[in-house]
């Protein structure tokens, strides 16, 4: 299943046929020509960029069978997100941070990744809609992903049935919230997973300008642009902001995805080495010719499928 790995993964040669193969390859070239657009470059001003993407609701739209509650997460508005696997999973769940630079998208455009993830791992998800940038600037993100998960700790749940997920900025925001829990002394997760995270915002990797051609969502004018409107003169450095320059040692079992063909690669993989280095349980994914968060598209990419089956494995065997 997960053949399409260059790292951290065994090449499953029976798998992928030279049929599969061809097969995967114009699903992805397909969509990576939707998926251009001026958005991507930064063009776009902040309320087309917003209405725009707001269109992934209607294009990614959930199954019947999943179930949505609305609540109030100590003040933040958020969402349980279920599949009907996930039902008689209650004492476990999963804490989602969306991504979209800070300032962008919400539960609409990653509902059903969130209901994709709930399936895979067999919980329930709480997807967190966070105060945005630049209306609500740093740590305006920080303060709400911690009151949200600091609330599930107050409904009861175990912090060792507990996992923390995110994509892009919300990858780092999820770690965020790992270094300032610690700062809390609230206890950790069970487990971390990072997709595509935006971990430095320095703007230091050389993937941000390496790839800036074959990114076909993010590029490094919008991603810049994002990091003035969320921090305006605070230090890009404080890691809170770039989970890169923290401590990342006593952090759990980490897994983070990245493809090959993003501008954010360099922030996945650093993290990984850094992380490692902390002595933290690191298992870094990196898949051959993907884009910035293909796990959104997994509707029509099979490598998504198989990226979200990656973390409910992962899930499963780090939250008991």
């Amino acid at each position: 299943m997960f053949g399409k790995l260059i790292r951290n993964q065994r090449r499953n040669d029976k798998a992928f046929t030279e049929e599969s193969s061809a097969l995967t390859t114009q699903e992805r070239e397909r969509l990576v020509a939707n998926l251009r657009s001026p958005q991507a470059s930064g063009e776009l001003g902040l309320a087309e960029t917003r209405a725009n993407l707001g269109r992934l609701e209607k294009a990614l739209p959930v199954p019947e069978d999943a179930r949505i509650e609305l609540v109030d997460a100590d003040g933040v508005a958020a969402e349980w997100v279920s599949a009907p696997n996930a039902e008689t999973a209650a004492e476990k769940a999963l804490l989602y941070l969306h991504g979209g630079g800070y300032a962008f998208c919400g539960p609409g455009t990653h509902r059903l990744l969130a209901y994709n993830l709930s399936a895979a791992a067999a919980m329930p998800c709480l997807l967190v809609d966070y105060r945005l940038a630049p209306e609500h600037p740093y740590p305006a993100a920080v303060e709400d992903a911690v009151a949200a998960y600091c609330w599930l700790l107050d409904q009861g749940y175990r912090a060792d049935r507990l996992a923390v997920a995110g994509d892009s900025a919300g990858g780092g925001l999820a770690l965020a919230v790992m270094l300032r829990l610690q700062q809390l002394d609230r206890p950790l997760p069970a487990a971390i997973t990072c997709l595509s995270p935006w971990t430095d915002l320095t703007m230091a990797g050389a993937s941000i300008s390496s790839k800036a051609a074959a990114d076909p969502l993010v590029q490094p004018a919008s991603l810049e642009r994002c990091a003035s409107w969320y921090l305006g003169d605070a230090d890009r450095t404080d890691p809170l902001a770039s989970p890169l320059f923290g401590d990342l040692s006593g952090l759990p079992p980490l897994l983070v995805q990245v493809g090959s063909e993003e501008i954010l690669l360099d922030d996945a993989r650093h993290l990984a080495t850094r992380a490692r280095t902390a002595g933290v349980a690191v298992e870094y994914q990196c898949w051959e010719q993907m884009f910035h968060v293909w796990q959104l598209y997994a509707p029509m990419l099979s490598e998504g499928r198989d990226a979200i089956a990656a973390i409910g494995d992962f899930l499963g065997r780090h939250v008991h």
